[in-house]
């Protein structure tokens, strides 16, 4: 099957990506199935692992979450030896960022499986990262045994089904498609974001008809008052989510720099896992993901000392998780960090008098904008709390809210939880000072003569910088032409000239040159024009003086950080 089309948006696309949607979506059930019958095997129940822990004894808690990560660390040891040995990158998302031609089978299931022994044990880190690598890797199986004959580059199936499975993890395929589309692609390959949209809704509709109907977190009884007051809240709110963002991913970092002097994988994940545990004993809420303890805060269940405990232990606990090497997501931790965060800002200011409708509505706020602030994907972010809850009067707060958290990450220069991130802001950057450079910046010295001087002094000048011309200037450093080493040759060859005649004989006056204050893409389009390594450098139209030259090395090695 072929299609017309060079775009990245074709009719292939859009029929791929309905199969790729409804596997997907299977699969992320299948991964949670797989959950919840080890709970039943460990704990008894199927319960969430906050709750079901509490069938053990308190002291049992920390060796339960332990023993979880040393086993997860053996078969994360595994995965990470066979990537090592065979140089392959296993997170879909730079797969996808590198249009690489697979998902690795084994590496994703080895992965996987730690990731569940982490989970399953009560390690404060998301299920959704393994579900959706999960979903990539069916993605790229399909691609090579069902599409390997379309026109269809396999990293954009892996696309799909990364943007179907985590739109089954959360019923948003509008955030999960732009998710996709801002982590591994960057916003403006947008017409990449069609079959992803199509392949999430597919996902969402088959979790419909399965019966998986209701929003993630059901919060249509409360509504956002557009009050000046409110306002100002989700204002200082989305300040405070950058910085609570900004904490996390520097926690992170300090975690797994301190992990990373543990060279053994199961004793750094059980050692993790031990941590956790005797955290836990504090307060069982800050195992797992966190999605019941939401849940539970957005029925107004928590006081405030509870809260501010909740807040420092979570960070804690998710930084030692993903620092210890857990496989999983940090979305659902996120979340629930954003929604103690915001439920504690409007308590805190309600009982200093600051006039608030609802504190509890505050808390799908913070959940946005954490997530925004600790992914950098602040357009997801929104979405997602939108689809998550479907309240519609969330949207211009979680808007604001969204974005400030953003900004302040990212004016506070913090690493993202996504190194793929970094890849695109640093090209982004790298466009930006093409586009903004002028000349002046790359300006390199040049072999220059006077119009009296001897071709022969011309050869050897060209011969000593190995350069195809040579500039002339005037007695006061004005540009008059340059001179073809080549018809210089020639010239004297044919006996036209001889090696003491002035190069003035032979000087082109039309030789083509740029200005200083000139831009970058102004040099690179001047570059275009003609087949040369170097252009002279002026310094205006009115005194043309001769400062250097321009090359076309230069300005390549200067795109290439963005190309």
């Amino acid at each position: 099957m072929t299609t017309g089309s060079k775009h990245a948006l074709n009719w292939t696309s859009i029929l791929v990506a309905i199969p790729v949607g409804l596997i997907a979506s299977l699969v992320t059930l299948g991964f949670r199935g797989l959950i919840e019958l080890i709970n039943s095997l460990v704990f008894g129940t199927q319960q969430d692992v906050t709750q079901a822990i509490g069938v053990y004894p308190w002291y049992l808690w920390p060796l339960i979450v332990g023993l979880g990560g040393l086993i997860a660390g053996f078969f994360l040891r595994y995965a990470t030896a066979i990537e090592q040995k065979e140089t392959v990158r296993t997170d879909y998302l730079e797969v996808i960022n590198a249009r690489l031609d697979a998902v690795p089978t084994k590496t994703s299931l080895f992965r996987a499986l730690s990731s569940i022994a982490s989970i399953s044990s009560g390690a404060s880190i998301g299920k959704e990262g393994p579900m959706v690598q999960l979903s990539a890797l069916s993605g790229s199986l399909i691609g090579r045994l069902l599409f390997k004959n379309f026109r269809l580059k396999n990293s954009d199936v892996v696309a799909m089904a990364a943007a179907a499975g985590l739109s089954s993890v959360y019923h948003a395929p509008l955030a999960s498609a732009i998710f996709v589309a801002e982590i591994a692609f960057g916003i403006s390959a947008l017409q990449r974001l069609i079959p992803l949209i199509i392949s999430s809704g597919v996902a969402v509709l088959t979790m419909w008809t399965l019966g998986y109907r209701s929003a993630i977190y059901p919060f249509s009884h409360a509504q956002f008052e557009m009050t000046m007051g409110n306002m100002l809240l989700t204002i200082v709110i989305g300040l405070l989510a950058g910085l609570v963002g900004f904490a996390m991913i520097w926690l992170i970092g300090q975690s797994k720099q301190r992990f990373g002097r543990i060279k053994s994988l199961p004793l750094r994940l059980g050692l993790g896992g031990l941590l956790v545990g005797i955290m836990a004993i504090a307060t069982r809420n800050i195992l797992g993901n966190g999605y019941e303890v939401i849940v539970a805060i957005m029925a107004g269940g928590f006081l405030l000392k509870g809260l501010i405990v909740l807040l420092l232990l979570k960070m804690i606990a998710t930084a030692v998780s993903v620092g210890s090497n857990a496989v999983g997501g940090l979305f659902t931790p996120s979340l629930l960090i954003g929604a103690v965060l915001g439920v504690l800002v409007s308590t805190l200011v309600s009982l200093a008098g600051w006039p608030v409708s609802s504190t509890v509505i505050f808390a799908a706020v913070g959940m946005g904008a954490v997530l925004a602030s600790v992914s950098q994907a602040p357009l997801m972010a929104m979405l997602m709390v939108l689809e998550m809850t479907l309240n519609s009067s969330l949207l211009f707060p979680t808007m604001i809210a969204c974005v400030l958290a953003s900004m302040t990450v990212y004016r506070l220069q913090s690493n993202s939880t996504y190194p793929v991130i970094k890849n695109h802001f640093s090209r982004s950057d790298a466009k930006f000072d093409f586009d903004n450079g002028i000349i002046s910046q790359f300006i390199v010295s040049g072999a220059a003569l006077k119009p009296e001087d001897s071709v022969g002094k011309a050869l050897a000048v060209s011969s000593l910088k190995r350069e195809r011309f040579v500039y002339v200037i005037s007695e006061t450093g004005q540009f008059m032409g340059a001179v073809s080493i080549h018809d210089i040759s020639r010239k004297v060859l044919d006996k036209e000239i001889t090696l003491s005649s002035p190069v003035s004989c032979v000087m082109d006056e039309d030789f083509p040159y740029i200005f200083e204050n000139q831009t970058i893409t102004e040099g690179w389009e001047a570059f275009a024009r003609v087949t040369l390594e170097r252009l002279p450098v002026l310094n205006n139209a009115v005194e043309r003086k001769y400062l250097g030259a321009l090359t076309k090395t230069s300005l390549i090695q200067k795109a290439k950080d963005f190309l």
